[in-house]
């Protein structure tokens, strides 16, 4: 990769060309229970390089908004949340989450500044948990999304959210790339058959699609039997996999699809949503369950620094690396998956020298979404729609996998599977 198409897809700031990307999408902004209550304190937010502020109004409504009032660039973290408005402590100019100055009682009473004073403010909506937010162009505002881990009931879905110390490519990179988990991912101490270390050398068939891709790696496992799984990259930045068989090849107790949205907060930070529901309506997705999944891969809430996102694994202590344990059996030596991917991810430095890399067959559908993202920058910058806008596109995919006979064609086998259901 050149380093100009690097430096494209990377920065992320207002007026950059990856930026100016993102903002043309609407994209997770908090949990919805970050704002627990009307009337309760703002959030800080940092978006795609933008100081905001979330907050909750007197009516249940999501305002967000830049995080310094007009008047004197003063902090509104410290404003009163009151009455529909957000009410800066300097002066107690008071703003409503469409950015109009409601009151202004520090100046005579109707004066004409009022109605010219104006705070950035972005659309909101909430949909599944989480609070969305369309940074872009009021006149190219899409339509809300509609992935189907939006409509699944809250009795069968379950989100939370990490800080992740690299910018959004390399861990959106790590998310589609298969491969690594016949390696990273392997754990021999637990004596159970693992799908994914059958076969470290998957073959990927990648289809690019109205809103991105599908793309499926096949695994052989054994002489007559191989291992599929249909994964869909859902622009610009989501991914969504399927767990019917789960790690071990055994059906889980829950059937569920996962997945995760990387969300830039800056260059060198990433929100990641990370999403699981159950594709079976008679079969809903306990908090418990959900809880003990997060555990499981390291991002559970024992493993967050209280008050925070931030994993307690982390940079400063190796990821708490155990090299005995690495010799016995964890391929990486790091426990939790998901907290070895933040290790490799992190370890890559925050911001990825991509052309320094030598890439392999298995890096198809890594090359294939750094295509989509630089023609998709550059269909902005021409002032037309990039893919995946509209939810007509997306609401009907899903993913999926399970184990076939060679002479099974897996198009055929999964044409009804790979359809949403909620």
């Amino acid at each position: 990769m050149q380093a100009q198409d690097n430096e494209r897809l990377v920065r992320v700031g207002p007026g950059t060309p990856a930026g100016n990307l993102f903002r043309r999408y609407w994209q997770p902004a908090v949990l919805s229970s970050e704002l627990p209550e009307k009337d309760g304190a703002p959030v800080r937010l940092r978006l795609l390089g933008e100081d905001l502020l979330a907050y909750r109004d007197s009516n249940g409504d999501v305002g967000i908004v830049d995080a310094f009032c007009p008047h004197r660039r003063a902090p509104l973290f410290f404003g009163r949340n009151e009455e529909c408005g957000l009410r800066c402590v300097y002066h107690g100019w008071k703003f409503d989450r469409n950015g109009d100055c409601v009151d202004m009682p520090s100046e005579p009473v109707g004066t004409p500044l009022q109605a010219r004073v104006k705070i950035k403010a972005y659309p909101a909506i909430e949909k599944a948990g989480l609070v969305w937010v369309y940074m872009g162009p009021r006149e190219a505002m899409p339509p809300a999304p509609d992935y189907e881990w939006l409509r699944a009931p809250q009795s069968h879905r379950f989100v939370s959210k990490t800080l992740e110390n690299c910018n959004y490519l390399q861990a959106l990179e790590g998310g589609l790339d298969t491969a690594h988990v016949s390696f990273l991912h392997r754990d021999t101490t637990d004596h159970s058959m693992s799908l994914a270390a059958a076969d470290g050398a998957p073959r990927l068939d990648v289809e690019v699609t109205d809103y991105g891709y599908n793309y499926v790696s096949t695994r052989n496992i054994g002489a007559d039997q191989r291992y599929v799984r249909l994964y869909q990259y859902i622009m610009p930045a989501q991914q969504m996999r399927s767990n019917v068989l789960g790690h071990t090849g055994k059906r889980p107790k829950v059937p569920k699809i996962d997945g995760h949205i990387w969300m830039p907060i800056d260059d060198h930070t990433t929100w990641v949503y990370n999403f699981m529901y159950s594709y079976d309506a008679s079969v809903e997705l306990d908090e418990a369950y959900a809880l003990d999944y997060e555990t499981r891969s390291g991002r559970g809430p024992d493993h967050l620094i209280p008050g925070t996102f931030a994993l307690k694994q982390n940079a400063s202590n190796d990821y708490e690396v155990d090299r005995d344990l690495q010799k016995r059996g964890v391929f990486s030596g790091i426990r939790g998956v998901n907290t070895q991917d933040f290790a490799l991810q992190e370890g890559m430095g925050t911001i990825v020298d991509r052309s320094k890399e030598f890439l392999g067959s298995t890096d198809k559908a890594i090359v294939t979404m750094r295509r989509l993202l630089l023609d998709a920058t550059r269909v902005v910058e021409n002032g037309e729609a990039p893919r995946g806008l509209d939810p007509q596109k997306h609401s009907s995919i899903r993913a999926h996998d399970d184990l076939l006979p060679q002479t099974v064609d897996w198009r055929e086998r999964f044409a009804q599977d790979a359809l949403a259901r909620w």
